[in-house]
């Protein structure tokens, strides 16, 4: 028999009071920082290529690069470098068994965050 108070009740989980998890969000930022990596490559190899070409290929790969928007890219990258490697080394830690209980994995992910913030800070100020 078909549930005729259907429309009367709410999305499970509901969507105004849901709060997605800490370890979701920093598990979906691992994915999204990797493959913006992949991009940042593919960047990285085109200049390379263009040098390699021609003087005036290389001055458009170069003047796309060296734009505020290339600039936006690599400040991201390098941002993305840290981030990553600071999951990785979580994840390796998580491997070991330790780590996976709700106050731990939190606090891991948000080392993870303000890990990758401050060591990209500081890589800007040194180069």
């Amino acid at each position: 028999m078909a549930d005729v108070n259907r429309g009367n009740r709410p999305l499970s989980p509901h969507l105004q009071i849901y709060r997605m998890p800490l370890t979701a969000i920093t598990s979906i930022l691992t994915r999204i920082t990797g493959n913006a990596l992949i991009v940042a490559a593919f960047l990285i190899v085109w200049w390379l290529l263009a040098a390699a070409t021609s003087e005036a290929y290389f001055a458009t790969a170069d003047a796309v690069l060296t734009s505020w928007f290339g600039k936006l890219v690599f400040l991201g990258s390098i941002w993305a470098v840290w981030y990553h490697l600071l999951t990785g080394l979580r994840h390796l830690y998580y491997d070991s068994g330790r780590g996976l209980d709700i106050p731990t994995a939190e606090k891991l992910g948000w080392a993870c965050i303000i890990g990758s913030v401050v060591l990209t800070l500081l890589t800007i100020i040194i180069l």
